[in-house]
């Protein structure tokens, strides 16, 4: 966690050093791409496969190279005999420099996670939603005036708890080694606009 933490703080001192180049990031940004979660949300110590899906955000232009972006992501799979499609709604804001043709940025967004219902080991109930919070990263290299690839790795933290006791009246216990911690890699197209 600590190295996760220098390494965002890196991002940050070398984007503040950076020129910013105005036509390339005062626009409103539409990303859409591939995303890939380093565990699965019922993946406890032995028991971890990845989840690949797919991201959509959308941000606003910049006022003193920080703007708000909204951000939509879902992922597919299955672990411990039991099949997974967590969802993620988040909002926050992006701090970025944009110089030559490439444009650097931080961020942070907050939000919810939801999970179909069955997602606990051998389909056990669980909890369908869970607050999370994601600090990254990214470089966004630009291909045309209105199009660039974005390239973007986060910190994703997310709190599920499962129902492994069968309990129907109430608020299912905390899962020793369930994780709470993500790693997040996304790549796709924004478009300027």
């Amino acid at each position: 966690m600590f190295s996760r933490l220098c390494w965002c703080a890196g991002f940050l001192l070398i984007a503040t050093t950076l020129r910013a180049q105005s036509d390339f990031s005062s626009r409103y940004q539409l990303f859409g791409g591939y995303s890939f979660l380093s565990n699965s949300i019922n993946g406890v110590n032995g028991s971890q496969q990845p989840l690949n899906g797919y991201e959509v955000a959308f941000a606003i232009p910049p006022w003193h190279n920080l703007r708000f972006k909204m951000n939509a992501f879902q992922y597919r799979g299955t672990n411990l005999g039991a099949i997974e499609h967590p969802y993620f709604i988040m909002a926050g804001g992006q701090y970025g420099k944009g110089f030559r043709r490439e444009a650097v940025f931080v961020e942070a967004l907050a939000g919810e996670g939801n999970v179909n219902a069955d997602w606990g080991a051998n389909k056990a109930n669980g909890h369908t939603a869970s607050f999370s919070a994601i600090v990254g990263a990214g470089l966004d290299t630009r291909l045309s005036p209105h199009f660039a690839l974005r390239v973007q790795g986060d910190y994703q933290y997310a709190y599920f708890k499962e129902d492994i006791n069968g309990n129907s009246d109430g608020e299912p216990p905390y899962v020793p080694g369930l994780p709470t911690n993500f790693g997040r890699i996304s790549t796709g197209l924004v478009w300027r606009f």
